[in-house]
């Protein structure tokens, strides 16, 4: 998942104070904080230290990211107005830090790097919200009382997606992930009517690269069949959902990804090992699995048990069909 190594010793030495978004605008920066998981854990991909909001905020939108709070937007999203502050991304003048951070990792790395985006539902919520929201009140009242706008501002923010993920890809990433971690707050009609077009276009758009595409949400259990239906190669399952039952609702031709509660790391390591190997005996020697986390890393985490984890998956998890 992404920043996987923020609750390193070794990340916490260099941040530095001020927001992800000056960190991520610090290329050099950002690589090292890229590459710390990926020399601590011995982990077979690397994760681009970055952020979903970063497209909305360089094109101005008016946001930034507070520490301990999240994404904040002074001006929230309101009218069809404010569509006119969502211009498109032009990567190479507004976000040439990731373009470069890519281009630096993809040098250094021995294993691929994964890129990533947010999903237009997800970047939306925060930018009618204004800040993070536990029932995304505001959002969904818009979406449900003028359905036209809400269209148009998911059609703006997919096209935010495409343009930073193809420039992620022309960079060099290996495979990307879109992340619509509030999805889960929609009924399964909501998502398919207001949601499931619009990640569809950014997932269709980036297909004829040929390169692999993780689609990933937080309590989307209920419409696991959706998410697979948005067109990526993998689907991300968290925690709730044992992956036999998430591979039946996803169905044939997805690879899954997931799918370890982040807090049985919190567990001790006897604990965490039993929860690690109870995931890999879910998955039955299915050659279709990426082990994952559920979620994120939780910053408490302790970065000697999740190097067990590490551990415990390469020699047990392996198997000898294709890998997804």
């Amino acid at each position: 998942m992404r920043q996987a190594g923020r609750s390193l010793p070794e990340y916490r030495a260099i941040r530095g104070g001020g927001t992800i978004l000056d960190a991520i605008q610090d290329p050099d920066l950002s690589t090292e904080l890229s590459l710390q998981p990926v020399r601590r854990y011995g982990v077979d991909a690397a994760i681009l230290y970055s952020d979903i909001v970063v497209p909305a905020f360089a094109v101005g939108f008016g946001l930034t990211v507070t520490p301990g709070i999240g994404p904040e937007v002074e001006h929230p999203f309101r009218r069809r107005d404010d569509l006119g502050r969502l211009r498109p991304l032009d990567p190479e003048a507004d976000t040439p830090y990731v373009v470069q951070t890519v281009r630096q990792l993809v040098a250094d790395l021995e294993v691929p790097l994964i890129g990533f985006a947010g999903a237009p539902f997800t970047v939306a919520s925060y930018l009618v919200e204004g800040r993070p929201s536990k029932d995304h009140a505001v959002a969904k009242a818009l979406m449900l009382s003028d359905e036209m706008l809400w269209h148009d501002l998911l059609d703006r923010l997919a096209d935010l997606a495409v343009a930073s993920l193809m420039s992620q890809i022309d960079a060099g990433v290996s495979a990307v992930q879109l992340f619509d971690s509030w999805a889960g707050s929609l009924s399964p009609a909501q998502y398919r009517r207001y949601v499931l077009p619009h990640s569809q276009k950014v997932l269709s758009a980036i297909g004829s690269t040929g390169v692999p595409r993780i689609h990933f949400g937080v309590t989307t259990g209920e419409f696991l069949g959706q998410i697979g239906e948005a067109g990526a190669d993998v689907v991300g399952v968290d925690w709730r959902v044992p992956l036999r039952e998430a591979r039946r609702r996803v169905g044939q031709g997805r690879a899954l990804q997931g799918n370890l509660d982040p807090t049985a790391v919190l567990a001790g390591l006897p604990a965490a090992l039993a929860a690690t190997r109870d995931v890999l005996a879910e998955n039955a020697g299915h050659p279709g699995h990426v082990f994952n986390l559920g979620h994120g890393v939780i910053p408490t985490s302790d970065p000697d048990i999740l190097t067990e984890i590490t551990r415990c998956v390469h020699a047990e998890g392996r198997t000898d069909g294709p890998t997804a």
